[in-house]
């Protein structure tokens, strides 16, 4: 049996402890049994909450990464920083730049407030059809760093407009992040450009 797939594997002890006539019923329940507890893990989270509102002229300029959850698109990444412009039709400029490979790289994109957010929540577009969703969770009212994630938790960048932040103030904003269910235990610092 060792050789067979695991479903023979599976059929043949199920065969073995139930006989040739199977106890279809034992099996169905623990088969729901199984799929109730798979289940329960993927209970979802309400959506997380943002700022009730944005200054979008304020939170224009440059913002520096401080930590962020990693992901494929700033993989290698060092040094990273956004930098924000209004336009005149509402809209911002945004240009994520890191250095990579020793060269400084940049992208270039627009993002737009969603409708009814109080500029809370962005659209933004970085070279290409798709947008994705860009929510300003936590802001300080000064404007000196923010919180900003994915509904879906599975982006988050933690931004201040100086390089580094003090340990206090991230481990403020990790804990008022980790009660809207982000798993902080995710967060990467960003290594600084060399």
């Amino acid at each position: 049996m060792a050789d067979e797939p695991p479903g023979v594997v599976i059929r043949a002890l199920l065969w073995k402890r139930h006989g040739a006539d199977g106890n279809i019923a034992r099996m169905s329940r623990a088969v729901l049994v199984c799929l109730s507890f798979a289940l329960a893990g993927c209970a979802a989270l309400p959506p997380p909450r943002t700022v009730e509102s944005v200054d979008l002229a304020r939170y224009a300029g440059a913002w520096h990464e401080i930590e962020s959850f990693p992901n494929f698109f700033q993989r290698g990444c060092t040094g990273t920083k956004a930098v924000y412009t209004p336009l005149t039709d509402g809209t911002l400029r945004v240009v994520n730049e890191c250095v990579r490979g020793g060269r400084k790289v940049s992208v270039t994109g627009t993002a737009r407030p969603v409708a009814g957010s109080n500029n809370a929540k962005l659209k933004v577009r970085i070279g290409g059809p798709f947008e994705g969703d860009y929510w300003i969770l936590d802001l300080d009212r000064d404007y000196r760093w923010a919180a900003v994630g994915h509904p879906n938790r599975r982006y988050l960048w933690i931004l201040a407009r100086e390089p580094k932040m003090d340990s206090a103030t991230l481990q403020l904003i990790q804990g008022r992040l980790a009660a809207q269910g982000y798993d902080i235990s995710r967060l990467r610092p960003t290594p600084p450009a060399p």
